[in-house]
């Protein structure tokens, strides 16, 4: 008999189960979605208005932490400076999974004439300067907080756990600080307590609306800052040979950067950009100054690759500069690393986005492109896949629309619910997973 009841109590417990891991209709999410969108337009608006630089994030992660809490989820604030973890427990056990946003503005004069635009200015580098959501991170921030508001509306229904992580300064560590905000929020537990299997993430850029597009692999570059400090010897403009002009060591310093990445480096195999974006030296019309400094952006796909270009780099500028008389100093820090999307997780996250954005509108094999991300990050502590949302105006054509970080960029509205939809399946379905 009571052999019997410890099968009946197991075969309830099963089916019990079972009904637990049912899925989530599509129609549900949707209806859900729809809900709250007038709530989501309304804090992208606002978080629009209200920009705020990376780490400065204050009233952004207020905002944040009093929504989340207000859905009675477990929030922790203050993790990566002002960083915001909030965690949704199912009704029932099950995996736990992670979807990341991050949160910070960038120091650009906005131009794009919404009734909404930044009028906000923030500290950078020593100086005031005018603040906008010029990369979309706004639209991240209010999608992320309507998959919460949705997720959270379904709890009965979850089984599994579901960590939100509001990231600051993803645009990389700002002056004086040595890491950016994903590097630090691991480093203060954002990953642990409770650790996710897997994290996704999302981001807008110019697309066809509704479109979503991602690769497995190598997806968005690693990127490292480059600084090159040059050394010479001041002299008059008009008596050059009694002095080290380096302002000529410069230019020909960047003709070599220019000349290394185009001649050594083979473009079929994997992409590489190696750019010389400043050049400063001296102060007067007629005078040769003793000293220069260059810096620039590296951005590449295989970290062998790229460590064989650096090498080669500091080689090269060094024996510049020593033809000339002039001593040069190169230096190399990574912003980001590679966003590395597992292959596993690509393949299967595909039907989820289709799911969400129809069939003909999502692009698992796009090709790589070279601005980067620090979700790379997360990706090297646990599995992970970032996936951009085209936000293209309407009848603007994509490859003409105002790109990510331009006074200009205005990313379609019409994608908030897309964004969100793409969340909330995304987290479903992975905790839906046998």
């Amino acid at each position: 008999m009571r052999r019997l009841l410890a099968a009946s109590t197991l075969a309830l417990t099963l089916a019990a189960g079972a009904a637990h891991a049912q899925a989530v209709p599509v129609e549900t999410v949707d209806a859900a979605v729809q809900r709250i969108l007038p709530e989501v337009t309304a804090w992208r608006r606002d978080l629009h208005q209200h920009p705020e630089l990376g780490f400065a994030e204050t009233r952004t992660a207020g905002v944040v932490a009093d929504h989340l809490r207000a859905l009675g989820l477990e929030v922790r604030t203050g993790v990566g400076k002002t960083g915001v973890v909030g965690v949704l427990r199912g009704a029932h056990p099950g995996r736990v999974v992670a979807l990341r946003a991050d949160m910070d503005a960038l120091p650009v004069q906005e131009a794009t004439g919404l009734p909404f635009a930044s009028t906000a200015t923030g500290a950078y580098m020593g100086a005031t300067v005018p603040v906008a959501h010029a990369c979309g991170h706004d639209m991240h921030i209010a999608m992320l907080m309507g998959a919460a508001e949705v997720l959270a509306g379904l709890k009965d229904q979850i089984s599994g756990t579901i960590v939100f992580v509001f990231q600051p300064a993803e645009e990389g560590a700002p002056p004086g600080e040595p890491k950016g905000g994903a590097a630090l929020m691991i480093e203060e537990g954002a990953l642990a307590n409770p650790k996710p299997e897997a994290i996704f993430g999302l981001h807008v850029v110019p697309g066809r609306p509704g479109t979503v597009f991602y690769r497995p692999e190598g997806f968005m570059a690693a990127s490292d800052r480059v600084d090159i400090s040059l050394k010479g010897k001041q002299t008059h403009g008009a008596w050059p040979w009694r002095g080290v002009d380096v302002v000529a060591v410069a230019a020909q310093v960047v003709d070599t950067v220019n000349t290394l990445t185009a001649r050594t480096v083979d473009p079929t195999t994997t992409p590489t950009v190696f750019t010389i974006a400043t050049v400063n030296a001296g102060v007067r019309y007629n005078i040769i100054p003793d000293s220069a400094a260059l810096s620039g952006t590296l951005r590449t796909f295989d970290v062998t690759q790229r460590d064989a270009l650096v090498a080669r780099a500091n080689s090269a500028i060094g024996h510049v500069a020593e033809a000339y008389g002039a001593t040069a100093e190169f230096s190399v820090k990574q912003n980001a690393a590679l966003v590395f999307n597992d292959v596993g997780l690509s393949a299967w996250l595909a039907p989820v986005l289709t799911e969400a954005a129809g069939q003909g509108n999502v692009n698992p094999a796009t090709p790589p492109t070279t601005v980067a991300e620090d979700f790379s990050y997360f990706q090297q502590v646990i599995p992970g896949v970032f996936y951009h949302l085209g936000a293209s105006p309407d009848g603007v054509d994509p490859s003409q629309s105002a790109p990510n970080h331009s006074p200009e960029f205005s990313p379609n509205e019409k994608v908030l619910p897309l964004g969100v939809k793409t969340h909330v399946l995304t987290a479903l379905r992975f905790l839906e997973r046998p």
